[in-house]
């Protein structure tokens, strides 16, 4: 009798499970078809006692991403990340999940609006999911990035690039658009071994060595430079740090620090 029960459990379980990804499907089909829809015809509209005429043109295409941002999924697994995105009320997607053993799982159309975003900003660009891709790593957090996983980010990185011509100071993190506010993809991602395979910036060791500093180097103008947020600059500091110098972490700039910002802005 109990084993009954148990099966009998495990059997709605899963049944719910299957209902939660089929009601977004749906949904997602049917969303798509609306907005379809909404570009067949331009309504014609009044303003005041201006009326706008419609022409057609033929010439057009949807706009394309020109940001990649990745982040961790702060999740204990791939399916529990799955059904966050798959349930309305969270009100959070992404255009991919990377699962630990290197499944990628697509959820969003490339040229739709995700939702991983939040508030944040990159140089002048303060809507950052209407121009961008959003990756979501399975990962906690505290955990390393596994190679399989890594290796599947290089190779969706490399079809995104390419097909989007995204240039690879684009290629960021959580943490570079919102600092202060996210701190993924952890100091545990490996942003150098990424940037050597061609998807993001960084610099060299021997530069570093023999860089010398200007005696004007601003280090607000360059953190802007770059792109971040520099409206409090200590949080600005911290997010940098995390991305180009995650074992000296800090909200403060050493010698060392101020060489690697100068040696990054001059990557872009």
């Amino acid at each position: 009798m109990k084993y009954l029960r148990l099966l009998i459990i495990i059997t709605v379980f899963a049944s719910c499970s299957k209902n939660i990804y089929q009601v977004s499907k749906n949904t997602y089909q049917k969303k798509a078809k609306q907005l379809g829809k909404s570009l067949v015809k331009i309504e014609s509209d009044t303003i005041g006692n201006r009326t706008t005429k419609v022409i057609e043109s033929q010439n057009f295409n949807l706009r394309k991403p020109n940001l990649v941002v990745i982040h961790h999924t702060a999740q204990d697994s791939c399916m529990q990340t799955y059904k966050t995105f798959a349930l309305e009320r969270t009100q959070v997607s992404s255009h991919y999940v990377i699962c630990d053993d290197g499944t990628i799982t697509q959820m969003l159309h490339d040229l739709v609006r995700g939702w991983h975003a939040g508030n944040g900003s990159w140089g002048k660009n303060t809507d950052i999911n209407s121009s961008s891709i959003g990756i979501e790593l399975d990962n906690n957090g505290t955990e390393p990035f596994s190679y399989a996983q890594i290796n599947s980010l290089t190779f969706l990185l490399e079809k995104l690039t390419k097909k989007y011509k995204i240039p690879a100071q684009n290629i960021i993190g959580h943490s570079d658009i919102a600092p202060g506010r996210k701190t993924d993809p952890s100091a545990l991602f490996p942003w150098k071994s990424l940037a050597e395979s061609g998807f993001g910036i960084w610099y060299t060791e021997e530069d570093l060595k023999t860089v010398t500093l200007p005696v004007d180097f601003n280090i607000t103008f360059a953190l802007k430079y770059i792109g971040y947020n520099t409206d409090n600059i200590k949080n600005a500091i911290y997010s940098f740090k995390l991305h180009f110098n995650p074992k000296e972490l800090s909200h403060e700039l050493t010698e060392k620090d101020k060489k690697i910002l100068f040696l990054v802005m001059k990557e872009i």
